[in-house]
């Protein structure tokens, strides 16, 4: 993804960097300059407890979800290792906040050395591109599983699992590297502030920035959003015709995969939109219209980070079949005459014994 809330300083204070070009288009930008925009700190130092907020959270909940997944080998149903990846991306992207939130605080600032920069900015991108793709991948499985392979055997839809996750990893590390080539660490003349900005070639910055946030919200957002919201939707047709009498809460679980997708990411996607037509002077230059860029830019990507936490619930924890592997994993076998907890063996963990502790624990 692009990574404006990172990257993304006070618009127009420019012109004591030392850019590492000669165009006419960095003249440009060297001679505008903005005030100091208001309440500034206050937002940065707002985002960042929320995003502390949502390093414990996702800190806690991801890595029960690679547990448990890598305990019980197999959690039952087709998806199992597009969960266990989805886990994973979202656990390095929240792994990477710390990093990201030192810089917030430090008015994005960047005082840990430009391999630093780099390799951060590499596991969180590919890491936000994979979790992406790895919940798109989810709802084309899902609806194929159920409607075109249901007499495919299970050891060749494994196979293809696998095949599909490391093509998914190779997808979203070839979107990250030109933007994660073209970083460097800049220092301002007069202060020395250092910078962890992406400098694009001097003759072709304009194209590169527009094209590099293109990329983010065709790929990263467009073909995603479209592709999820087709397939669940072919996904809820297809349950609505086999009668079953649990249809009406699958669609509705099935309703909030597309609603928290498009809750998540569309606001940062539309800021994104904003700032390319920025760029190209379709918005005529103000410094109100950057300084509400700047907020609309950290603020929705502040939001779309918070699927790192929501994932775990609404993929993982909210199917009976996972939650069952979870008490087996776990295994806690409750004492009701000494109220202290016994650990067990997780194969002697029956499904009678989980359902009695699930009904204990209501």
């Amino acid at each position: 993804m692009d990574l404006h809330l990172f990257d993304y300083t006070e618009p127009g204070n420019f012109s004591d960097i030392s850019w590492p070009c000669n165009s006419s288009y960095c003249i440009l930008i060297d001679t505008v300059q903005c005030p100091t925009m208001p309440h500034k700190s206050i937002l940065l130092y707002t985002l960042s407890f929320i995003y502390i907020f949502i390093f414990v959270i996702g800190m806690i909940a991801n890595p029960v979800v690679v547990w448990v997944n890598i305990q019980a080998k197999t959690t039952g149903y087709d998806t199992h290792c597009y969960i266990l990846n989805l886990a994973i991306t979202d656990l390095w992207v929240v792994i990477t906040i710390p990093v990201w939130v030192v810089s917030l605080v430090q008015d994005n600032q960047w005082h840990m050395g430009e391999l630093t920069c780099r390799v951060t900015h590499l596991v969180f991108s590919v890491n936000l591109f994979g979790s992406t793709f790895f919940l798109t991948c989810m709802s084309m499985d899902r609806y194929l599983s159920i409607t075109y392979f249901t007499s495919t055997s299970s050891r060749r839809k494994k196979m293809v699992h696998h095949i599909v996750c490391v093509l998914v990893w190779l997808l979203a590390l070839c979107m990250s590297l030109p933007s994660t080539y073209y970083l460097k660490s800049v220092v301002s003349a007069s202060n020395n502030e250092t910078y962890c900005w992406s400098f694009y070639p001097e003759h072709s910055i304009k194209e590169w920035l527009i094209g590099m946030e293109l990329v983010s919200v065709v790929l990263g957002f467009i073909v995603p959003f479209s592709i999820i919201t087709v397939f669940y939707f072919l996904l809820s047709r297809a349950i609505s015709a086999s009668g079953d009498q649990e249809n009406q809460s699958i669609r509705k679980i099935i309703f909030s995969y597309v609603v928290v997708f498009l809750v998540c990411w569309l606001p940062y996607h539309v800021a994104v939109l904003l700032d390319i037509f920025s760029i190209l002077h379709y918005l005529p230059f103000t410094c109100q219209l950057e300084n509400t860029l700047f907020t609309a830019l950290h603020v929705t990507q502040c939001l779309s980070l918070v699927h790192c936490c929501i994932n775990p619930v609404l993929y993982s924890f909210i199917n009976h079949k996972y939650r069952y592997k979870l008490m087996k994993a776990f295994t806690f076998q409750y004492s009701a005459q000494t109220g202290l907890t016994q650990l067990t063996n997780t194969t002697r963990v029956s499904e009678t014994e989980y359902l009695v502790l699930e009904q204990n624990s209501k």
